[in-house]
């Protein structure tokens, strides 16, 4: 439960779980039932209203970076959605588009039953004007602008997209690889390089068994270590020569990762709007404790 608070869905989550423990309390039939209903849908409330104010805090609190010059770390950022590649084709109505997530549900009496379900992972591009940074879906809370549902027969399908070209707002953790940033080292390069080459021994003694013995003495491995350097060096400074590539994930301090089609404004007003709610269930929960000691 308390893994799923950290998602979008688990806030309505969390509300059929003030339901479900409130259900429970009815038919235990007794104060003490009660006051242990109260107790764990309080306990819940607080977890939940504390989640929410984090996650409207760094929405607030985050300034905005562009690609070109934000700081490896912790950032936030505004741009368009754009394709990394072909653009991913949502599975119910084969529209293009960059992130799905679906739904699939079949009616079985009165209940409706999930058939299927997915949410895509391929990442893709947000373009602010000042660069491109690739947005890792992966791990994120994703709040789209609205989830489209329709009615088959007896089937019932659910849908929510992020389309190329729209607003994207992502906050999450920033990295550049690539160009001037690489960490590279010219000895472990070298070292592993001479290892792949020992595992051909005839192409390598073609190449550097001088005096044609069928071994390598000291001096002919100098002058494959030397052409293993040379290698290294040329291919790092290929490596440094390429353009940065800017890469946006998971934090791994465990920080809210969010990728969103709506303004940020609106994704704060959100955030706050369910705190008060659970800081309402979390104070009504406190009172009828309270009450089931006096009645």
């Amino acid at each position: 439960m308390l893994v799923r608070l950290r998602h979008g869905p688990g806030q309505w989550l969390v509300s059929g779980g003030y339901l479900l423990l409130l259900f429970v309390g009815a038919q235990l039939e007794s104060p003490a039932g009660w006051r242990a209903t109260a107790a764990a849908i309080a306990a819940l409330a607080l977890v939940a209203w504390v989640l929410a104010l984090r996650r409207a805090r760094a929405v607030a609190d985050t300034p905005t970076s562009s690609v070109a010059s934000a700081a490896q770390g912790y950032v936030e950022l505004l741009g368009r959605g754009r394709p990394a590649g072909a653009p991913l084709v949502a599975p119910l109505n084969q529209l293009p588009c960059l992130w799905y997530r679906y739904r699939v549900e079949r009616k079985q009496g009165d209940k409706w039953v999930t058939e299927e379900s997915g949410e895509s992972t391929e990442s893709f591009l947000l373009d602010d004007g000042s660069g491109r940074c690739l947005v890792d879906p992966e791990g994120a809370e994703i709040l789209p602008r609205g989830t489209e549902t329709w009615q088959r027969d007896d089937r019932r399908y659910s849908q929510a997209l992020l389309i190329e070209g729209e607003p994207i707002y992502a906050l999450g953790s920033f990295r550049t690889i690539g160009g001037d940033g690489l960490d590279l080292s010219v000895a472990e390069d070298v070292k592993h390089l001479l290892a792949d080459w020992k595992q051909d021994m005839p192409q390598l003694l073609e190449r550097f068994d001088r005096n044609g013995d069928g071994t390598l003495d000291l001096h002919e491995w100098e002058l494959a270590r030397a052409a293993a350097r040379r290698a290294v060096e040329r291919n790092h400074r290929e490596l440094r020569a390429a353009p940065d590539t800017h890469l946006l994930g998971k934090p791994a301090d465990g920080r809210l990762y969010l990728i969103s089609s709506l303004p940020p404004a609106q994704i704060e007003r959100r955030f706050v709007l369910w705190a008060v709610v659970h800081a309402a269930v979390f104070l009504a929960a406190l009172a009828g404790s309270g009450y089931s000691w006096t009645a």
